[in-house]
């Protein structure tokens, strides 16, 4: 393709923003022709950005699928439970598709999007972002090369963060199962995702999986807290707080992630977070709250061959979403600490150490993930520019199948049994 492919962004929040700025950065590649957001204020950030004509800003996303064809592919970002219903109307319709992770929140949602996929020959490329990290994808040359030998196994850790952890599955839109999903498929899918990515071609076996909700819960409420933040008398000693965690980040002139997310209808300030606090959930105490997710979970998996694997998702954390990972080999150990690579060699007894590229961060505007949000729609849009799926890294059968590790890890945790997977 020779003009710059054009997409419709269908969910204009945070994770639709930040996909089509990539159109900020090449225009000659990527244009935002249409968005679909019942909420006015995100269709016109969107509108004023990338200057879309009126006809294509649509409070419903079905009013698109409506009209005769109009872009090469869409942008979905709705909720984790609205992915399934537009996925598919819109695979029908002839749209590639770039799907905002989790794929669904069901197995049978999963499997329906991918064969709307097949049936239509169109592209879809799931917001798995870290399989775009520069780094975290040499991990995967690395194992596949050979430099530890025969993979043995593999520890990860994701430490979610004490103050993400409560923004986003106590107070957030991923707290209560019922309205989202489990905080593994959520928060972790991207983790399942990589282990099984890591393992290569190795069937998974056997899973088990343990977790609960700790701390977050009403019998935890210290003795004189208040049901809001704003009203609280031992507000200054929580560091849960809702002021320390918004209102302090904008008098020091934050007013990026976490502070954008809870003003939906305005750019923050002093006035818009304070009356957001005063009335809506995220001024709501940590411990009054209709959160039931887990918030530690261990997952073991199995593969074939006898390869193991070790994960950990932990809210109680300093660092934020800055995952360890440790690869076992037979010939060498690889251990990657979110900001390097390092690979000790049992021969030599040598260590070789792995740095990102000097501008992997510098995506004015994309350096989310370690600068893999750019990566991600790098990819997804030449794959479509030149009709190549192979450029797409999180295609449709191999995402799948880490999905469905998700939902048998967490059968295996609400059941308390190893779950064997003969037929998967």
């Amino acid at each position: 393709m020779t003009s710059p492919v054009r997409v419709i962004v269908v969910g204009a929040g945070c994770r639709g923003q930040i996909y089509a700025r990539f159109a900020v950065i090449h225009p000659e590649r990527m244009q935002v022709v249409g968005v679909a957001d019942p909420r006015k204020f995100a269709c016109t950030e969107l509108r004023l950005r990338h200057d879309i004509l009126d006809e294509n800003i649509f409070e419903d996303w079905h009013r698109v699928t409506e009209r005769e064809k109009f872009a090469d592919a869409v942008l979905i970002c709705t909720p984790d439970r609205l992915h399934k219903e537009p996925a598919v109307a819109f695979a029908m319709k002839g749209y590639h598709i770039l799907l905002e992770k989790p794929m669904a929140t069901t197995a049978e949602d999963c499997m329906a999007i991918v064969e709307a996929c097949k049936q239509s020959g169109v592209m879809l490329s799931v917001g798995h972002v870290l399989r775009y990290d520069p780094l975290i994808h040499q991990i995967k040359e690395l194992i596949d090369a050979g430099v530890i030998g025969d993979l043995v196994h593999i520890q990860h850790l994701e430490p979610v963060g004490f103050y993400h952890f409560a923004h986003s599955f106590v107070r957030g839109n991923w707290r209560n199962e019922s309205e989202s999903s489990c905080s593994l498929l959520a928060k972790s899918c991207h983790d399942i995702d990589l282990i099984h990515h890591w393992a290569g071609l190795r069937r998974c076996i056997k899973v088990s999986s343990f977790g609960s909700l700790s701390h977050f819960r009403k019998e935890s409420k210290p003795a004189g807290a208040g049901d809001r933040c704003l009203d609280c008398s031992i507000e200054k000693d929580c560091p849960y707080s809702a002021c320390k965690i918004y209102l302090d980040r904008v008098k020091q002139g934050n007013t990026g992630w976490l502070v954008s997310i809870i003003c939906e209808n305005s750019h923050p300030d002093i006035e818009s977070v304070t009356e957001v606090l005063r009335t809506g959930p995220y001024g709501r105490c940590v411990y009054e709250c209709d959160n039931d997710v887990c918030s530690n979970q261990v997952v073991n998996l199995e593969f074939e061959g006898g390869v193991t694997a070790a994960f950990t998702m932990v809210a109680f954390t300093e660092k934020v979403c800055h995952r360890k990972t440790t690869i076992y080999g037979s010939k060498g150990e690889l251990s990657y600490d979110g900001d390097e690579i390092r690979v000790f060699d049992f021969l030599t007894h040598g260590a070789t150490k792995y740095t990102p590229p000097a501008d992997a961060h510098r995506h004015f505007g994309m350096t989310g993930h370690g600068g893999a949000d750019y990566h991600l729609m790098e990819a997804f849009i030449s794959a479509v520019a030149n009709n190549d799926p192979s450029l797409i890294r999180s295609g449709p059968e191999e995402t799948l199948v880490s999905h469905l590790l998700v939902f048998e890890a967490e059968h295996s945790r609400r059941e308390s049994r190893v779950v064997h997977l003969e037929n998967f």
